[in-house]
């Protein structure tokens, strides 16, 4: 049975609502009756003590924040009467908190494509990648014509992934784009790959097969040196559909998973169901000698520090600060405050300022050790849990993540998504409401965790739901057929 209330550590002075709680309810809380003064939404905050103005307001046994104006015991708090404590950029001290899990003996497995190089994907499909925007009209009826003439059936799927860019661009923004399609085409879950490009573009094909390497897997098609470039894409398609169907699943050990982390759409409950479950697994793959990634790096401003004492050493450290301090001044070299968040969709859930959000989305990163930081665009190349420069953005993120090799990602939401990026992005829910009104979108519920579930059963449970995906179980965005990938971009298009 739901309680109606939770206090989550013994320093809060505030308590969340588990459900809607009207005015003039009384709530027991840590063994003291509480007059609530007025409506708690479920997800939202109410005090436990009378706050004066700028006292600090706990949560996760940290501040999140100052009060603007006094707030009476029982009262509502939210983004009216509370304001973030964050400003700008800061020096950073390591202070190493010990060293987080060891890897464990493991025969556990999942069914997977061993691939050529020694990497595991957890899909066998056919993708046809544009290296310009230009084409996407034709690697889109690419797609089609396939699926149209196979109708798919030895193949896990037929894909085509279009997409803004690869000309027309400079700098940082052009290496972004050329690695992060790299990254795409050179992905375990691809069983077969058509590069199309047009001719002209920045992006050239030449070069850029030079980048990805030679594989027998991925082809390449130059849009203008041929008469009829989809019975040109097609012969290839054809070839590339018989090589891919010949592959068949094996036993591989769940140290050959690499998994992203990410959120979106958060809401009160998510640092108390769906984040810390994932945190929760993200330990246990890595005890399996697994990998896992977090990013997002707005989001953990206000809990950065808990990361960086988390680092496996001063180089990982110094790493993690540039991470964070990088990210900052991206915001300020646009003119933008650093701490512009949460977004409504946030402030309606529950959640009232950035360190608030930060510290329930880093629980994604569980307990683990740091061994690395990746830069926007690089690929895992350390087992255990690593952080990846990218923003929060749901669809830029989540690309961020498949692209540095995660063969899936979870998903957290309380609010709920559709989307999918270009491998399975598992959706988790942070409360069953959600669950029961989104099935089509929603593939797990952490929910329960509020009401008969304890997090290690929740997490026995998602463990093995993770490795019936990664065995070939479908998850929504696949079923619905929602896939995209999406390049961060941060300057000049010409």
């Amino acid at each position: 049975m739901m309680l109606p209330c939770l206090k989550i550590y013994n320093a809060d002075n505030v308590a969340v609502a588990l459900t809607a709680l009207p005015a003039g309810t009384i709530v027991e809380v840590a063994g003291e009756r509480i007059t609530l003064r007025e409506a708690i939404p479920a997800g939202h905050k109410f005090a436990l003590t009378d706050l004066q103005e700028n006292e600090q307001i706990i949560k996760y046994g940290y501040p999140v924040g100052h009060a603007v104006k006094p707030v009476a015991k029982g009262a509502w708090i939210n983004e009216k009467n509370i304001k973030t404590n964050l400003s700008g950029m800061q020096e950073y001290t390591y202070n190493p908190q010990g060293q987080g899990l060891p890897v464990a003996a493991s025969t556990a497995t999942f069914r997977g494509y061993r691939r050529a190089n020694g990497e595991a994907g957890v899909r066998n499909e056919i993708w046809i990648v544009p290296t310009v925007g230009c084409v996407n009209g034709v690697v889109t009826r690419l797609a089609e014509k396939l699926r149209a003439e196979t109708d798919g059936k030895h193949v896990d799927a037929i894909v085509a992934f279009p997409h803004n860019y690869g000309c027309s661009q400079l700098g940082d923004d052009h290496e972004n784009t050329r690695k992060i399609l790299r990254n795409v085409v050179l992905h375990p879950n691809a069983g077969g790959v058509l590069v199309v490009g047009l001719g002209c573009e920045n992006n050239q094909i030449d070069a850029f097969r030079e980048m990805v390497g030679v594989h027998e897997h991925i082809r390449f098609l130059e849009t203008q040196k041929v008469g009829d470039e989809i019975e040109e894409g097609m012969k290839i398609l054809r070839a590339l559909y018989v090589s891919a169907a010949q592959r068949e699943r094996e036993e591989i050990p769940m140290s050959g998973l690499k998994i992203g982390l990410k959120c979106g759409g958060s809401d009160g409950f998510s640092g108390i169901t769906a984040n810390p479950l994932v945190g929760l697994f993200s330990d246990f793959l890595v005890a399996q000698g697994g990998s896992t990634v977090l990013t997002e790096v707005p989001e953990m401003f206000g809990a950065e520090t808990i990361l960086m004492n988390r680092a496996q050493d001063e180089t990982v450290f110094a790493k993690t600060v540039q991470l964070i301090n990088d990210f900052k001044q991206y915001f300020i070299k646009n003119n933008q405050p650093v701490y512009e968040n949460p977004s409504p969709g946030n402030k309606t859930g529950g959640i009232s300022t950035l360190e608030e959000k930060s510290l329930g989305c880093t629980q994604k990163g569980g307990a683990a050790t740091v061994v690395d930081v990746l830069a926007y665009g690089d690929r895992i190349s350390r087992k255990g849990l690593s952080l990846l420069s990218a923003p929060g953005n749901d669809l830029v993120a989540s690309t961020a993540l498949a692209a540095a090799g995660c063969q899936i990602v979870l998903f957290t939401t309380g609010r709920g998504t559709p989307f999918g990026t270009f491998v399975p992005t598992m959706k988790i829910a942070t409360n069953s409401a959600l669950y029961q009104h989104k099935p089509a979108w929603i593939d797990f519920n952490a929910g329960t965790i509020l009401e008969d579930e304890t997090i290690d059963a929740a997490c026995r449970r998602l463990a093995r739901y993770v490795k019936d995906v990664a065995g070939g179980a479908p998850v929504n965005n696949e079923k619905n057929n929602y896939r995209e990938i999406a390049i961060f971009k941060t300057g000049v298009t010409l």
